[in-house]
Parts: structure tokens; C-alpha cells; sequence
């Protein structure tokens, strides 16, 4: 860069110098919706700079409006990488041609030095130092997680293995619904060579053993499986107490798209009835919206309804039972109480929507199917937790794709179609972490898995997961 100008030159720029003052929202700079300003001030002189457009909800309503719109319409979010990148360094070579301007308005709207406006923070902006660093993952320290009960050692192992991996030590919760496999599991763990300390399970509700893990100070980070209600909760404990690392695997109300151009309606039904009925529905990703689009929903349903009748639950301790028990009185309540639910909102009940096996003491549920299903109905939006289907009937592609992500979810998906440009297309449409084509449930330990919007936050499995438990430090080496 060549010699600075000295001091009188810049304060002669500063005054022909325009600003720009009103919000830049879609494309344009524009006046608050409301009229009001507030004043810059500069800290040098005390006086005024400008007056800036004073944004209050009604513009940050216009903005995020014309955020999601583009995103939408995939101008920018569907370019190959390349020519983001190619636009991006454009941008860049944009700013570094616009230095001197940039500096100077740095400096008069907060008072830094004009060298180093100059030399640090407007080049600083569009391109990276040339330097020598080292970058390295260490262990956060300790973690504690919260896994839930419908896979009780499953999800509790998909947490201790990257955080111990990583070297952290580890308090876990598991679900006071289904603690045991989880407190004789640390007792192994300690045989194999784990050293105490390293593992520890506390069982205990959520409300008190859960709420004291997540607020503890000496917790650095709290990785959580269950509701996004409870979700919720969880994050605002990290808040009120030490900023810890949250990691959120929550619900979902995943939708399970057959288009009539799938040519094995068979293999649809089979798959749409174990994405349901699998494990008694209580799984964060079973298929509980199932997708029919018009000329085919008669043949699919009729094929579930006569896969459902061979899946009665029965004796969970007979290896031929292929539906066992709800988990609890309460969520079985839940689950009959969204059943009503349907029957309220005008969906009809093709099969099930009974408690069953009431003699045995237990908590049995028959496998159900709706039809008749609006989108806009409970038992189409929310997360029921039980061997409950709501199917609903869609005339274009379009509208599936609409229908599927019009939820606060998006933890799976599935498309069933024989053309593959339809495939990719659904595939990149649906806001989800999984989505599956002409399957369902398809799973491999280096995969990761987690959700888009209210589904979560971060990824369980794979090497995805190890970067939620470490910390990321540089190192700057001066090799003069």
C-alpha cells in the first residue's frame, strides 16, 4: 500500500464523504418503515455524522421476508460452489478497491486510528493473514448428557462413545422411564478400563436431576435427546448459567412421500408401516405423515391396514411379537388423547385407535391409521410418540414438497419415485437432516444424524459428532 496521506487530507475527505443511512433490505437501501432515525455520533469530535434509519420489527419482519424468499428460490443457495466462490472473491476484490472510503468511514463512526483502519481492519474484511498457525482439537472437559427412553442404551452410546473418544469425562442422565441398561452399562465400562470418574450415570427426572446437570457451572458442555420442548428448556439453562456447549437431537414429525410413479407399491407399504409401527411408533424419526399422492392412496392404505393387522401388540417377551408396550400410563394417555384428537378434527380412523390387552396390566396400543388427514390438523403437525399414522393425499410434487416441510420439524424424510431427476430434486427440497430414497430408516454408525429446524442442533454418529465435544485452538508459532 502506498505512503498514508497525512491528516489534513483525510479530514478534507471526511467532508465531501456521503453516507449511506437508510436500511439495505432485498436489494435496495430504504427509509425505517416507521420514519424514526438515531444519531451517529463522532467520538472524536462529539458531533453529529448522521441520522440512520432507526429499523424496529416491522423491517426485521421485511428482511427475514426477503431473506427466506431468496433462499426459496434458490438463486444463490442452489449455485455450485465454484461460483459462489468466484462471486465471493469478487466481493472481496470489491472491498479492497473501496479502502480508502471504508477506512475512513471506520474511523469516524468509532474512532480507531485511520493506519489502522487502513491496514487491519478493511483488509482484514476481504482476505485472509498470511501466516503459520497450527489449529487443534482438545477435550471441552465435562460433558453431560441427557438421553431418552424409547432407545435406552442405543442413544446413550451414541454420546459416550464420541465423548469419551474425545477424551472428556462424562455425566449422564438416562430416562427415569428406563435407567437400568444405562447404570449397569458404566459398571462395564469401568472393567474394561475406564478409569473412575470418567463415566458417571446419575438417573433421576428431568425436572430436578436433568435441570441441575444443565445449569451446572463445572459442566462444559450438555448434549440432550428428547422433546424440543424440553429442548427448549435446556438451552435456556445453558444461558443462565455458564454459556456451555448445547447439542440438541429433538422431535420430529417426519413425512413419508409415495408418488404414483413408484412402480412397487408393496415394497412403499412395507416400508411405511415398519416406519410407524417399529419400536410402537416411539421413535423421534418414524414416518408418522404419510404422503399419498392421488390414484395411489387406496392401493397403499389397504396395503398398510392388512400389514398392521399382523402386528398386534402382544408380550414383549415373545420373540414373535413384533409390537410390544407403550412405555408408560402417561404416554400411553398422550397417545390415545391425539387419537381423540383426530376423531375431533374430522379424520377418520381406517384401523386401531383402541387400547388393547387391558387384562395383562399393561400399556398396549393397536397400530392406527387416519385417513382423511388435513395438514393443518394435530395429529398431522405435532409429535405423537406412538404407533399412529396420519395419511394425507397430495395431487402434484409441488404440494408435497410443501406439505412435508410445512412442519416446526425436519428430522427425516422420504420420497418414493422411479425417476431419479425427481428423486434429486424432492431430496434437495425437503428440509431435513435424512432423507431417504425409496427406503426408510437406512442407518450406518458413520453416518451422522440430526435434524434442520426444531429437529436440533449438531450431529450424533459419525465423525460429525466428535466435533461437538472438542474445542477448537489455534496456535500461532513466530518462526523469525
Amino acid at each position: 500500500m502506498n505512503a498514508i496521506p497525512a491528516a489534513t487530507s483525510w479530514h478534507e475527505r471526511a467532508r465531501t464523504l456521503s453516507f449511506r443511512t437508510q436500511a439495505f433490505i432485498d436489494g435496495r437501501y430504504l427509509a425505517a418503515a416507521s420514519g424514526a432515525t438515531f444519531d451517529t455520533i463522532n467520538p472524536a469530535t462529539g458531533k453529529l455524522l448522521a441520522r440512520v434509519a432507526a429499523g424496529d420489527e416491522e423491517d426485521i419482519n421485511r428482511a427475514v421476508g426477503s431473506a427466506r424468499a431468496a433462499f426459496r428460490q434458490g438463486a444463490w443457495a442452489n449455485f455450485a460452489p465454484a461460483k459462489r466462490k468466484k462471486i465471493l472473491l469478487r466481493f472481496a476484490d470489491a472491498i479492497l478497491k473501496h479502502t480508502e472510503e471504508l477506512a475512513l468511514l471506520e474511523t469516524l463512526d468509532m474512532g480507531k486510528p485511520i493506519s489502522d483502519s487502513l491496514k487491519i481492519d478493511i483488509p482484514g474484511a476481504a482476505t485472509g493473514a498470511r501466516a503459520l498457525a497450527l489449529i487443534t482439537r482438545e477435550p471441552m472437559g465435562v460433558v453431560g448428557a441427557i438421553v431418552p427412553w424409547n432407545y435406552p442404551l442405543l442413544m446413550a452410546a451414541w454420546k459416550i462413545a464420541p465423548i469419551l473418544a474425545a477424551g472428556n469425562s462424562l455425566v449422564l442422565k438416562p430416562s427415569e422411564k428406563s435407567p437400568l441398561t444405562a447404570l449397569r452399562v458404566a459398571e462395564l465400562a469401568v472393567e474394561a478400563g475406564v478409569p473412575a470418574g470418567v463415566l458417571n450415570v446419575v438417573p433421576g427426572f428431568g425436572q430436578t436431576a436433568g435441570k441441575a446437570l444443565a445449569l451446572h457451572m463445572d459442566v462444559d458442555c450438555i448434549a440432550f435427546t428428547g422433546s424440543t420442548a424440553t429442548g427448549r428448556m435446556i438451552m435456556q439453562y445453558a444461558g443462565q448459567s455458564n454459556l456451555k456447549r448445547v447439542s440438541l437431537e429433538c422431535g420430529g414429525k417426519s413425512p413419508n412421500i409415495v408418488l404414483a410413479d413408484y412402480p412397487d407399491l408393496d415394497k412403499a407399504a412395507s416400508a411405511a408401516a415398519d416406519a410407524i409401527f417399529s419400536n410402537q411408533g416411539e421413535m423421534c424419526s418414524a414416518g408418522s405423515r404419510l404422503l399419498l399422492q392421488e390414484g395411489i392412496k387406496e392401493a397403499v392404505l389397504e396395503k398398510v391396514q392388512a400389514l398392521s393387522a399382523k402386528r398386534q401388540p402382544g408380550d414383549p417377551l415373545d420373540p414373535a411379537t413384533q409390537l410390544g408396550a407403550i412405555v408408560d400410563e402417561t404416554q400411553m394417555k398422550r397417545v390415545l388423547g391425539y387419537i381423540e384428537a383426530g376423531r375431533r378434527d374430522g379424520a377418520s380412523v381406517r384401523v386401531g385407535g383402541r387400547r388393547v390387552r387391558e387384562d395383562s396390566g399393561g400399556y398396549f396400543i393397536e397400530p392406527t391409521v387416519f385417513e382423511g388427514v388435513r395438514p393443518a390438523m394435530a395429529i398431522a403437525r405435532e409429535e405423537i410418540f406412538g404407533p399412529v399414522l396420519s395419511a394425507i393425499t397430495f395431487r402434484t410434487v409441488d404440494e408435497a414438497i410443501e406439505i412435508a416441510n410445512d412442519v416446526i420439524y425436519g428430522l427425516a424424510a422420504a420420497v418414493w419415485t422411479r425417476d431419479v431427476t425427481t428423486a434429486h430434486r424432492v431430496a434437495r427440497a425437503l428440509r431435513a437432516g435424512t432423507v431417504y430414497v425409496n427406503c426408510y430408516d437406512a442407518d450406518d454408525l458413520t453416518v451422522p444424524f440430526g435434524g434442520f429446524k426444531q429437529s436440533g442442533m449438531g450431529r450424533d454418529k459419525s465423525l460429525h459428532a466428535l466435533e461437538k465435544y472438542t474445542e477448537l485452538k489455534t496456535t500461532w508459532i513466530d518462526l523469525s
